[in-house]
């Protein structure tokens, strides 16, 4: 593995002094030193005078689409677009081919990790085959190496058996993270129902489908005293609703997505199904509720849900599968939205990218320090830069953001001591 020598970064770490200039040196895959001016020699230096040190990115919601559909990526092809964007930790979604809902697939995928680029923490099915019909084995897939518990891509709609299982997940110490979808209020819906579907007739999804779901969770968590996760958060009333709870005491924690905090409804006025998600582009009074629901805490993270798809899959905007690809793009989007305008500072938005995701999944990292995971990224905060889809790294080219001029740059990527992305 080797040494490396980091010199004069800005550290942007949310358990640090904020923005002092720091030299980090790591050696055999563990953090040394981080502290001024160390001496040590080492088998590489990187002047990092005009960059920020983060600690590397935690993403809570990713979709490797592997086992089964590796057409649209895998498990090496999504680490390479994570390193491209400083996240060396992911958690990878069970709504594979077939589903993650036994110890063997779990073995399966982690085996395969072993010789990716960055850390893969797989997520497995609250029910098996996610037909929301019988609980999967939670303990044997937790000692498989699972690490967190979803049918993401659709909701458990059965009361009950979500109840059980937040119950049985609680009694684990596993995080049970919830799709909160309305399958009866969101079907045939290809975008937010509003005055632009109207506009555009085409078939919409309410605001209610994500804010009945929401509620309805956070009601099993208040009731039976356990916790719950809302995954990609998109509208102002499921944000104000967990600031409720939270103020209650529930053990409620949220995340949204990048691509809610830069892009609107408006966007699908193109009739390209890159913009096409799962929920929905929302309003612009949503989009403005999230940055302040980020600002306050309400929301404690952001995950990309990244969800490749090939070209063919969405060629026909009306028949397209839902999901955009976000992991090489995250950091700078968010910078753009919440940094650059004053919602958060730099360790702010990391904690919410990194520390906080890593508490949330009792994972090691997010954050920097002596004896720790070498798993750090420099960020360029000066630098401007235009997205181009057939310039990203990963297999699938679905971004929103392509054509637009995002702010902020990772310019390397360090996992377990070993540089795995550098710019240029």
């Amino acid at each position: 593995m080797g040494s490396i020598l980091i010199r004069g970064a800005k550290l942007a770490d949310p358990e640090k002094i904020c923005c002092e200039r720091l030299d980090l040196l790591c050696r055999n895959g563990v953090i040394e030193k981080i502290e001024k001016n160390i001496q040590d020699p080492a088998d590489k230096t990187v002047d990092a005078q005009s960059l920020a040190l983060l600690p590397g990115l935690v993403d809570m919601h990713v979709h490797l689409r592997d086992p089964g559909l590796t057409y649209k990526e895998d498990v090496f092809t999504g680490c390479r677009a994570a390193a491209a964007g400083g996240v060396t930790s992911l958690l990878a979604m069970p709504n594979t081919k077939p589903p993650m809902d036994s110890p063997a697939l779990v073995e399966e995928l982690l085996q395969r990790a072993e010789s990716a680029c960055c850390r893969v923490y797989p997520a497995v099915c609250i029910t098996k085959g996610m037909k929301g019909e019988e609980l999967a084995p939670f303990m044997e897939l937790q000692k498989a190496g699972a690490v967190a518990l979803t049918d993401d891509g659709r909701p458990v709609e059965n009361s009950l058996l979500m109840a059980r299982a937040m119950k049985e997940a609680a009694s684990l110490g596993l995080r049970v993270v919830s799709h909160c979808e309305d399958l009866y209020l969101s079907q045939g819906g290809l975008m937010n129902e509003g005055a632009v579907s109207r506009e555009l007739n085409v078939p919409g999804v309410p605001a209610a489908s994500e804010n009945a779901a929401t509620a309805r969770e956070i009601a099993l968590a208040e009731s039976y005293g356990v916790p719950i996760h809302i995954c990609h958060v998109s509208t102002a009333v499921s944000a104000a609703m967990i600031r409720d709870a939270k103020k209650r005491g529930v053990q409620v924690t949220g995340e949204t997505a990048p691509h809610y905090l830069l892009l609107t409804e408006e966007a699908l006025r193109k009739k390209n199904a890159d913009w096409r998600m799962s929920p929905p582009l929302r309003t612009d009074e949503d989009r403005r509720a999230l940055l302040e629901a980020l600002r306050d805490g309400t929301l404690d993270a952001i995950a990309t849900d990244h969800a490749p798809h090939s070209e063919e899959d969405k060629a026909d905007f009306y028949r397209a599968p839902n999901g955009s690809i976000g992991m090489e793009t995250a950091l700078s989007a968010c910078y753009t939205a919440l940094v650059k305008p004053g919602y958060l500072t730099l360790p702010e938005l990391i904690a919410k990218m990194s520390l906080n995701p890593a508490r949330l999944l009792k994972l090691p990292g997010g954050t920097l320090r002596a004896g720790g995971p070498a798993d750090f990224a420099l960020f360029d905060e000066n630098r401007r830069w235009t997205v181009d889809r057939d310039r990203l790294h990963g297999r699938s080219k679905n971004t929103p953001f392509h054509g637009m001029s995002l702010s902020g740059k990772v310019v390397m990527t360090v996992c377990r001591g070993e540089i795995v992305y550098q710019d240029g």
